[in-house]
């Protein structure tokens, strides 16, 4: 009985915080973005600048880091106005003036004057913290920087921007804004905040994506967030079916897409996600929990050795 007691006593102490911090977040007012910067050109950070510059109508800078890197996603950019052009979603004169919001450039340096950033690039430690160090010193100390990382710790990611220690801040302005993959299309966001992001930075991050159009969900920060979480063994268990001979890939596809109702089967989705990406995130799993559960599958490993990453690559489970 007093066990009993003890314990709703604490789950109701527990409930009254959890009211008390989302009232009090819920009273703070979202920063203005007026400008955004988005780093990494390629088909992820192509589509949030777009989309951005789209239905959030800001002016968005593209870095990356090759001049060739920039040219490629602004020529999908233009494959993608195009497209909405022919089905009549959008006039000439409107994808002009999207167009017109994107800034190329190299240098993060032109990250000066933003409001708010998106990292997007691939999926590797330390290209993460090194870029949020440099941003620490580069962006306006007001700028809510974040990143898309579907796998790596908020908090870690955080801790990178305190290297240089110039603003003893920037960690609390560190929040991840994971988009699904394709943008233009997929309504999901994720949003996670790091042990150090302060209520104002969540705030901003759940209004700003809500002026894209999206649709945010938040996650705790701990390994694969929800998305990921649930996603990535459900991939690698169709792999593992593959590998150990269970069924043909058309038929794993098969079943999962027309007895389930998902879009598409979970090795054509892993070939779009990147098998790369796949391995990637399950090892994160791995290492992070230690739970065996997340063991990548030998044969993801093989391909990704073989460069059979999937529909970037030409190959992966299906030819492109």
């Amino acid at each position: 009985m007093l066990f009993t007691a003890i314990r709703h006593g604490a789950r109701r102490q527990a409930l009254n915080a959890t009211r008390s911090f989302s009232s009090s977040t819920n009273k703070l007012a979202a920063a203005e973005v007026k400008k955004l910067g988005v780093i990494g050109a390629g088909q992820m950070g192509l589509g949030i600048a777009l989309v951005a510059a789209q239905k959030a109508e800001v002016p968005v800078v593209l870095i990356d880091n090759s001049e060739a890197g920039l040219q490629k996603g602004l020529k999908f950019a233009d494959k993608l106005l195009e497209k909405d052009i022919a089905k009549e979603r959008i006039t000439r004169e409107t994808a002009d003036l999207v167009r017109s919001r994107l800034t190329p450039s190299t240098k993060l340096s032109d990250l000066s004057d933003v409001d708010f950033v998106i990292e997007a690039v691939p999926e590797i430690l330390d290209l993460k913290t090194s870029i949020f160090s440099q941003l620490a010193q580069i962006a306006p100390k007001h700028a809510i920087l974040a990143t898309n990382t579907s796998s790596i710790p908020i908090t870690k990611i955080a801790a990178a921007t305190t290297k240089d220690a110039t603003d003893l801040q920037a960690p609390s302005r560190v929040v991840s804004t994971h988009f699904m993959n394709p943008v233009p299309v997929q309504k999901g966001v994720e949003i996670i905040s790091g042990l150090q992001t302060s209520p104002q930075t969540l705030e901003t991050a759940l209004e700003f994506v809500k002026r894209m159009g999206k649709i945010p969900a938040v996650s705790a920060d701990t390994p694969g967030f929800l998305a990921n979480r649930i996603l990535m063994p459900y991939i690698n268990e169709a792999i593992i079916c593959l590998e150990t001979g269970v069924g043909h890939k058309e038929d794993i596809d098969s079943i999962m897409k027309y007895g389930t109702n998902v879009p598409m089967g979970p090795l054509t989705l892993a070939d779009f996600i990147g098998l790369d990406t796949c391995l990637a995130i399950m090892n994160v799993l791995h290492t992070e929990t230690g739970d065996s559960k997340y063991r990548p599958s030998v044969l993801l490993k093989k391909m990704v050795d073989a460069g059979w990453l999937g529909k970037k690559s030409g190959k992966g489970f299906y030819d492109y």
